[in-house]
């Protein structure tokens, strides 16, 4: 997304910002109340009608990058509530586009570094927090007109089960030396993004929103899918089998989002098998010891969308 402008007869597309603004908040509840953190990676992109600026050397409308990352520290010590990584976007895309005249649209992504509560003999600590793996991300954009779009998602989610997974009935040429197989071990790293229906900001004024929530939810729908139940387990046929499952089951537990997007590496571990010239057998591989690889690694990622939804 860009702004775009005809010079002499020849396309022109601008936008600029502020990439990789850190920021992080704390909510204390009470004197001797739990604490809130999070920890954010915020980059602000605007499109504006700044097209002097480019042809003419007139900087007269342009926002510093500066004054973005200023807004972004001021807009979360104006929150006095606990807000999500959502909500913070949303907020902080609506005042550029309010604020500034000449900008037409604001493009926001965060990314949620995941600190998590921890418990102390059981009980969750007040104001304590360990770091955890998988982030929390997000990217709004609000128009002039009031047009919004927002997707959240979910990086780094590793997930490995040593055995229900398979590959066979693949196609077979002179350069495939990669045997069939009903048992080996499936591991990836989870990316996923999905919108919501909202298609405004005035369509966000009134309904609850509890972005946080569903992104906890939809991450558990993600996991438990590609599991399955905790003593049998399900079987995967290919990741392709396993990434549709899983982007299905989250459209059809959540009707307020549209679309998701899911990119799954299939990280490989490759049975050891050792042997000599003198002894023939070393190790011999029984399903149990493995050469753990992140590289090379396929790469499968597809998107699902409900049909009315814009993708």
């Amino acid at each position: 997304m860009a702004a775009k402008d005809q010079i002499d007869g020849l396309k022109f597309e601008q936008r600029h910002g502020k990439e990789r603004v850190r920021v992080g908040r704390v909510w204390r509840h009470g004197k001797d109340g739990p604490h809130f953190f999070v920890e954010w990676n915020v980059s602000v992109n605007l499109l504006s009608d700044v097209l002097p600026a480019y042809v003419n050397a007139d900087n007269s409308d342009i926002v510093a990058t500066d004054t973005m990352k200023n807004t972004v520290y001021v807009k979360a010590k104006e929150c006095s509530e606990q807000v999500s990584v959502e909500e913070f976007a949303i907020l902080l895309a609506k005042h550029f586009t309010s604020f500034y005249a000449q900008v037409t649209t604001a493009i926001i992504k965060i990314v949620e570094k995941p600190w998590e509560r921890i418990s102390i003999d059981g009980q969750p600590h007040n104001h304590g927090f360990k770091l955890g793996s998988e982030r929390h991300t997000t990217e709004v954009f609000v128009k002039k007109n009031g047009a919004l779009g927002v997707t959240s998602g979910v990086e780094g989610l590793a997930l490995l089960k040593t055995t229900k997974s398979g590959f066979e009935g693949f196609v077979r040429d002179k350069n495939t030396i990669l045997p069939e197989t009903r048992e080996r071990m499936l591991a990836t790293e989870v990316s996923a993004s999905w919108s919501y229906h909202f298609d405004s900001v005035s369509s966000i004024s009134t309904a609850p929103l509890r972005f946080t929530e569903t992104y906890l939810y939809v991450k558990d729908v993600l996991v438990n899918t590609f599991f399955g139940p905790p003593k049998e387990g399900v079987y995967s046929p290919s990741v392709q089998a396993t990434l549709y499952y899983m982007a299905k089951a989250v459209l059809h537990r959540f009707p307020g989002i549209s679309s998701i997007k899911l990119k799954m590496p299939n990280i490989h571990f490759l049975p050891v098998n050792l042997s000599s010239k003198d002894n023939p057998v070393i190790v011999k591989f029984e399903d149990d010891v493995y050469l753990p690889t992140d590289e090379p690694h396929g790469s499968i990622e597809a998107s699902l969308g409900r049909t009315h939804s814009k993708m």
